[in-house]
């Protein structure tokens, strides 16, 4: 692992500055993923778009979290596990949900179930899925539109996951009371 800058507003790059004072803003602290981000003021502009896109796409709040938890948990984030716990508990999305996804075990609805199989083919396959395994997402009830977002939430986890690896990021207070670890199996 290696350690990169958690810049402050202060210590930021001038095109980052607004970015960040921008996540201030919407999460009452600065994140330190969005610190991290700002080393390339480029990708964290990235990042806050994609999520904004990913938020209004036209999944609901328990199927946002089966997509962003489900990729988290399968790269490890170590940080965006404990993170997305905590925006999960503040959208109100049931807590067996939330757990279930933290410690790979089933969905509670085949739908739901349907969703995650589907996203983690995607990322297992690096975007390679079967006609039957299409199927079953479709039959599940979810359409083309939905297959798509899916790809668009995975472009959003693959920044911040891949960054988390790579910097080491520290688990921000709000969110270190999900501590989580990836189950060795």
């Amino acid at each position: 692992m290696t350690t990169l800058t958690t810049h402050t507003i202060e210590s930021a790059p001038e095109a980052s500055k607004a970015l960040l004072e921008k996540s201030v803003s919407a999460y009452g602290m600065l994140p330190n993923l969005h610190g991290v981000l700002a080393g390339a003021p480029n990708l964290l502009d990235a990042y806050q778009i994609l999520h904004e896109l990913f938020l209004n796409t036209s999944f609901d709040a328990e199927e946002l979290t089966v997509v962003w938890q489900g990729i988290n948990v399968e790269h490890g984030c170590n940080y965006c596990v404990p993170a997305h716990t905590a925006i999960a508990h503040s959208m109100k999305v049931d807590a067996d949900l939330i757990q279930a996804l933290r410690d790979e075990q089933p969905m509670p609805t085949a739908k739901l179930q349907a969703l995650l199989d589907t996203t983690l083919i995607i990322v297992r396959n690096r975007g390679h899925i079967s006609a039957e395994e299409l199927a079953a997402f479709y039959a599940a009830g979810y359409g083309e539109q939905q297959l798509l977002e899916i790809i668009l939430g995975l472009s959003q986890k693959v920044i911040s996951n891949y960054t988390n690896h790579i910097a080491g990021t520290v688990v921000d207070e709000p969110f270190s009371k999900f501590p989580w670890k990836k189950a060795v199996k």
